[in-house]
């Protein structure tokens, strides 16, 4: 085991309801496949004086804030004090945390944002997990599945651990900040309190505490 990349490593989950979800799994890819069930059976339980069942399957906390042009599907779970806005996406199995920003044409499917997460302008965020406070910068996307369509399999100094998922996205630790039109190829793991820098290209498992300015300069940040 990498221990670099285990949930422990990667995420504070006291603040999120999500936290069952991440039970029992040594990596926090391990939940992908399981997203859409553990939705289901939460939002079921879910407070009726917290939230409404706007459609089958759909919740919404009563004080988030969702625009009418935004599209919610089946199932997700919209957070308290949550906002999604003009036009964003939300093909499905999707938990929207606590305070996070889902925004204007921001496409989204079969992913995790922790609270106060925001991917607020043209993101497209596939089969990932968003820590507590990452933002992703206007235009970066998570590519899930590579072009050659083989299993992903994540890539590090320490080695590589075969996933035997088709479609993975990134998974990104609590307070990441990716840059603009930054791409995260398919199996992309990034430690807690990482900076990606603007129009980056970035594939494997950059470092906790980390800068990344390209795959051949990659800092450890000045504290």
């Amino acid at each position: 085991m990498i221990e670099s990349m285990t949930i422990k490593e990667m995420y504070d989950l006291s603040e999120t309801i999500a936290a069952e979800l991440f039970e029992g799994k040594d990596y926090p890819w391990e939940v992908l496949p399981e997203i859409r069930d553990f939705i289901i059976k939460l939002g079921k339980s879910l407070p009726a004086d917290k939230y409404d069942e706007v459609s089958e399957n759909v919740w919404v906390a009563k004080n988030a804030k969702v625009f009418p042009s935004a599209y919610l599907g089946a199932p997700c779970i919209i957070d308290e004090e949550a906002e999604v806005r003009h036009c964003a996406f939300i093909r499905g199995s999707a938990i929207v945390g606590k305070g996070a920003v889902v925004g204007n044409s921001v496409e989204l499917k079969n992913v995790v944002l922790f609270n106060k997460v925001q991917v607020p302008h043209y993101n497209y965020v596939g089969d990932s997990v968003l820590g507590f406070k990452a933002h992703m910068g206007a235009g970066s996307i998570t590519s899930n599945v590579k072009s050659d369509k083989t299993l992903v399999v994540v890539k590090s100094q320490d080695g590589e651990i075969e996933t035997g998922y088709k479609k993975f996205g990134a998974m990104l630790g609590d307070n990441v900040e990716v840059g603009c039109n930054s791409v995260l190829n398919p199996g992309t793991v990034i430690g807690r309190g990482t900076s990606v820098y603007p129009t980056s290209s970035v594939r494997g498992h950059i470092p906790a505490g980390s800068i990344f300015k390209n795959p051949d300069n990659v800092i450890k940040r000045e504290k």
